[in-house]
Parts: C-alpha cells; structure tokens; sequence
C-alpha cells in the first residue's frame, strides 16, 4: 500500500496542516547577552605560560672551576738536561716544602 495514494491518510495530513496554521506561535525569548566577557580568563592562561617559560628555563650548567694549584716541578731529561713541567690541578694532591730539595741535593 502506498500512502501518497491514500485519501484518507492526504486528507488526515490536510487537516493537521490546516489546524497548525491557526496556531500562534510565541516569540522565542531572545537570550540576555551579559556585558561582562569572560575576558580574563583566556589572560591569566596566557600569563600562566608566559611565567612558566621564564621560571622553568633549563639550568645552565655552570662551567669547570679554574685550576686553582699550579705545581711546578724541574725534571732531568735525556742527555741531563732540566725541563719544567708544568701541572694544573684543583686541589693540592702532594705537597712538597721548598727546601726539601736542601736536603736531598746537598
């Protein structure tokens, strides 16, 4: 069965059309627009990252200390020749007084 030739199911339809063109439609309430924006919130997540990104920085590794100890010492090389050799520390490892040298040498 078809319904668009149906009379009875047209006619039924007609009649409903005709019953809502009597039909007063109330207005739709219009919604109130608040004249206060929510302004500061889209703010305070923009500073939120811009403190973040100062206070969150990678630390700079801080750089060797300089040596501190120079340790300067006369060597007898080959053919008897004296060379320095020069040493850089940090910290002291052997400490040798500087007359030391009196009594082994003389």
């Amino acid at each position: 069965m078809n319904i668009d030739k149906d009379p009875e199911l047209d006619t039924f339809f007609q009649e409903l059309q005709k019953q809502d063109e009597h039909l007063s439609i109330p207005p739709f309430p219009e919604l109130e627009r608040k004249s206060r924006t929510k302004w500061w919130i889209p703010m305070g997540i923009a500073a939120s990252l811009l403190i973040g990104f100062f206070l969150f920085q990678p630390e700079e590794t801080p750089p060797p200390p300089s040596p501190e100890v120079l340790i300067i010492t006369l060597e007898e090389g080959p053919d008897q020749e004296l060379q320095f050799r020069i040493h850089e520390t940090t910290e002291m490892d052997i400490w040798e007084s500087p007359t030391a040298s009196l009594l082994t040498e003389f």
